[in-house]
C-alpha cells in the first residue's frame, strides 16, 4: 500500500503510479485524502483546510490574478484494473486518466511554486463520480464558499492536455402516459399507454439536434430516451408507460430556457392526465476561452481548443461567478473503462503548461 513516502516521489509518472495504488473510490476517499494533507501541510506557503474529505490549500500573496487548480480524488470502482502497472511510457490503472495524473500535477505544482507570480488556490474535492447531491465541491461550495473565490478555474478532468471549454448542461425528465386498462381479448375497451409511445420515439429518433459555435467551439446537443417502464400483465392492455428522456444543451441556453424547450417538444404528444417530472438538472458552463490566462495558455502551447460535451464541474464553478475550463492529462474516451492509462506525455504536457502559468502569469 502507498505510504506518505511513495508521495514524495517528484518524478511525475511515478508520482501518478503511487497516487493511483491508493484506493479512493467514491465515499472511501478518506486514505488518499489524509495522505494528500500530510503533504500540502509540509509547506509553508500555503494554508491549508480540509473540511470533511475535502482539501483547499491556497497562497496569500496578494497577487493581480487568483487561479483556481481543483480536481476530484475519488475514482470509479476497481475493475481488475488496480495495483497499477507501467510498461514504457503508459501507466495503466483505475484513476490515471480520470483523474490521478491531475492529482500529481496540482501536488508537484504545489510544492514547486512558493512564490508563484499568481495565486493559487488547490482545490481537493471527493465523490464526484457520484450522484450530485453527494459532491464533495458541492459541499464546500455550500458550508465555505469564500475558499474557492477566483478569476479563473482549471480543473483536471481528462482532456489529453488540451483546453475543453464550458461543458454542455444535463436535463433528465420522467415522462408518463396515461390509457385505460382493458382485457387483451376485448382491446377496444381501452386504450394502450405504450402504443401512445410509439408517436415520441419516432420524433425522438429523426431528430436533429443542435450544433451551435460559440468562442469558437462546437457545442453537439442530444435529445435522447434512456429508459422505458410498462406493462400490466400478459393478458392486460396497459394503462401506463414511463420514458425517461435526457437533453443536453449547449451553453447558450440557461437551464430554464432548456426545460422550456423540452417541454415545448413533448407537448404534441401528450393529453389529459399525462404528466412530465423533471428528475435532474444540471446548468451549462459558458466557455472561457476568452479569459485572458486561457488565451495565454492556448498561444504560449499551441493547445487545441475544443468543446466539452459531457458535463463537469466547470459549470458548477461558472454558477460561482468563476469562470472555468478543463485541462488535464489523459483521453477522457478511456476513463471508467477496464483498460483506463494514462500516457506519460499527456500529464508532461499538462504540467508545462500550468507551470509556465504559475511561473510567469499571464
Amino acid at each position: 500500500m502507498t505510504t506518505d513516502a511513495a508521495l514524495d516521489e517528484r518524478d511525475l509518472f511515478l508520482l501518478t503510479a503511487a497516487l493511483v495504488d491508493v484506493p479512493s473510490v467514491s465515499h472511501a476517499e478518506g486514505l488518499l485524502v489524509d495522505l494528500l494533507e500530510a503533504q500540502l501541510r509540509t509547506l509553508d506557503h500555503l494554508e491549508v483546510t480540509r473540511l470533511g474529505d475535502n482539501l483547499v490549500a491556497r497562497t496569500d500573496l496578494g497577487r493581480e490574478l487568483r487561479v483556481v487548480l481543483g480536481g476530484h480524488t475519488d475514482t470509479v470502482p476497481v475493475n481488475d484494473n488496480l495495483p497499477s502497472r507501467i510498461e514504457g511510457d503508459t501507466l495503466w490503472g483505475v484513476g490515471s486518466a480520470d483523474m490521478k495524473g491531475g492529482l500529481a500535477v496540482m501536488l508537484e505544482l504545489a510544492r514547486r511554486h512558493t512564490e508563484p507570480a499568481v495565486d493559487v488556490t488547490y482545490v481537493l474535492y471527493a465523490r464526484e463520480e457520484v450522484a450530485a447531491d453527494h459532491s464533495g465541491l458541492g459541499e464546500l461550495m455550500s458550508e465555505r464558499p469564500d475558499l474557492l473565490v477566483g478569476d479563473l478555474a482549471i480543473l483536471g478532468e481528462p482532456t489529453t492536455g488540451d483546453v475543453e471549454a464550458g461543458c454542455q448542461g444535463v436535463i433528465r425528465l420522467r415522462v408518463t402516459f396515461t390509457g385505460a386498462r382493458a382485457h387483451t381479448a376485448r382491446a377496444w375497451m381501452g386504450r394502450n399507454a405504450i402504443h401512445r409511445l410509439g408517436d415520441l420515439l419516432v420524433a425522438l429518433e429523426v431528430f436533429e439536434p443542435r450544433q451551435p459555435e460559440i468562442l469558437g467551439c462546437h457545442f453537439h446537443e442530444a435529445l435522447q430516451a434512456t429508459h422505458v417502464e410498462a406493462g400490466v400483465a400478459g393478458n392486460v392492455v396497459p394503462d401506463r408507460a414511463e420514458i425517461q428522456i435526457a437533453h443536453r444543451f449547449a451553453p447558450d441556453r440557461s437551464m430554464d430556457e432548456a426545460e422550456a424547450w423540452v417541454r415545448s417538444f413533448l407537448a404534441p404528444y401528450l393529453t389529459d392526465g399525462d404528466t412530465i417530472e423533471v428528475v435532474d438538472r444540471s446548468p451549462a458552463a459558458w466557455p472561457a476561452v476568452d479569459h485572458p490566462a486561457v488565451a495565454a495558455l492556448v498561444e504560449r502551447h499551441g493547445l487545441e481548443v475544443r468543446a466539452k460535451l459531457g458535463w463537469t464541474d466547470v459549470a458548477r464553478f461558472a454558477s460561482h461567478g468563476v469562470p472555468a475550463v478543463n485541462l488535464g492529462p489523459g483521453d477522457s474516451t478511456l476513463a471508467h473503462t477496464q483498460h483506463e492509462r494514462l500516457e506519460r506525455d499527456h500529464l508532461e504536457r499538462t504540467f508545462v503548461a500550468l507551470d509556465d502559468l504559475l511561473t510567469n502569469g499571464v
